[in-house]
């Protein structure tokens, strides 16, 4: 959510990912159908906070990513028709998640990159244009640091029961709110009452800080949390082992270095680029 230089500081745009995921949703607490209730009404909430609001929800499954609710559209109908523009939301969100499910079905796999593009579309509301077509997670990162350097908060809601620290990392670093709410029952009370606040008004409140943001970076061969690994110098790569070639961008290592899994620090060969 960004505040709006054009007319006032109250002003804000706020574009909504939702992750889809039925992977998650099939063992979730709270289920999807409850959640997009509560989801519909944060999004009516500010809309009716200032009507020069703009708020865009994008929703993302296992091999695709859309655009389901963009309220400058809504507005051009007139306020009369806002029922019907939330119930057209939720087919759309219906839809997607049946088109996506029979396309992740067809390829048998899950979509790489689907952060980063995510990210990358968000982003473009904001006039940052990104190059994501290598590397997803550079790409993701060097979306997290353009939020950064553009005063793009990046506000997180997990609904599970484990943190995520991949958007600990990202609110913490975007000065954005991490938050996951302890009862689900009221999680529009939650979303109302920190992520509604505009970035000026949130100079003004104590909104929930993240204790304990976990900075450690995940190995790209395992997907495991490490303190200590191999990094490429080129793509910037994270391996828990060593490699003679980097899996992301190709690269040829041949400098010598201690083995981080050697207990005796035996020489092994660390992933530097000649």
């Amino acid at each position: 959510m960004a505040s709006s230089k054009l007319y006032s500081d109250d002003v804000s745009l706020a574009v909504v990912v939702v992750d889809t995921n039925p992977l998650f949703w099939a063992t979730a607490a709270l289920p999807f159908a409850d959640f997009f209730a509560h989801l519909i009404h944060f999004v009516n909430s500010l809309l009716l906070l200032n009507h020069l609001n703009h708020v865009v929800v994008i929703t993302a499954g296992l091999s695709s990513c859309t655009y389901i609710f963009d309220s400058s559209d809504a507005s051009a109908s007139g306020a009369a028709d806002v029922a019907a523009t939330f119930a057209k939301a939720s087919r759309k969100m219906d839809e997607f998640i049946a088109e996506d499910a029979r396309a992740t079905t067809s390829n048998g796999s899950v979509a790489d990159g689907n952060a980063a593009s995510l990210l990358s579309g968000a982003l473009g509301f904001f006039g940052l244009v990104l190059d994501i077509r290598n590397l997803g997670y550079v790409a993701v990162m060097n979306s997290i640091f353009s939020a950064q350097r553009s005063m793009v908060p990046i506000d997180s809601c997990i609904v599970g029961t484990q943190d995520s620290a991949f958007l600990q990392q990202a609110s913490y670093i975007t000065g954005g709110v991490y938050l996951k709410p302890q009862e689900l029952n009221g999680l529009f009370q939650y979303l109302a009452a920190v992520f509604a606040t505009d970035l000026h008004s949130r100079t003004f409140l104590r909104l929930p800080k993240t204790l304990g943001v976990d900075f450690r970076a995940s190995c790209f061969c395992h997907k495991k949390t490490i303190d200590m690994g191999y990094v490429c110098s080129v793509c910037l790569s994270i391996f828990c082992k060593y490699h003679k070639n980097c899996s992301t961008c190709g690269s040829e290592f041949n400098r010598v270095m201690p083995d981080l899994n050697s207990e005796d620090g035996n020489a092994s060969s660390m992933p530097t680029t000649v």
